[in-house]
């Protein structure tokens, strides 16, 4: 495999490993509905959530193995943009302009970055 398509793999793993722990944010806030204590250890939002960083965790330490730290970290900041769209189409939050602008920017920075 060529170091062009090394490269495309491992950034489209650095999207996946943003998705997974945007959607982990998602089922830890569905596990927080439970404030008992007792309800909130059964919930099985809890442990999906807990497992999806997990599973983002690992797909970030291997990324790590070859790429530079200073290029992984920021574009991590892609989660922000996962979860903005997560609000909006699955929790129904209301996106203004100001959000826009702020997920635009980070988009922006993370091309600058990545290029």
């Amino acid at each position: 495999m060529g170091v062009a398509k090394i490269k495309v793999f491992l950034f489209l793993l650095i999207i996946f490993m943003t998705a997974l722990g945007a959607f982990a944010g998602l089922f830890l806030k569905k596990a927080s509905s439970n404030l008992e204590f007792m309800k909130l250890i059964r919930n099985l939002n809890l442990y999906l959530g807990g497992m999806l960083y997990l599973m983002a965790a690992l797909v970030n330490i291997y990324v790590l193995k070859y790429l530079d730290y200073s290029i992984v970290l920021p574009l991590t900041s892609i989660t922000y943009i996962w979860t903005m769209l997560i609000a909006h189409f699955i929790l129904h939050e209301k996106i203004n302009r100001r959000k826009i602008l702020g997920v635009g920017c980070i988009l922006l920075g993370t091309i600058i970055i990545a290029i």
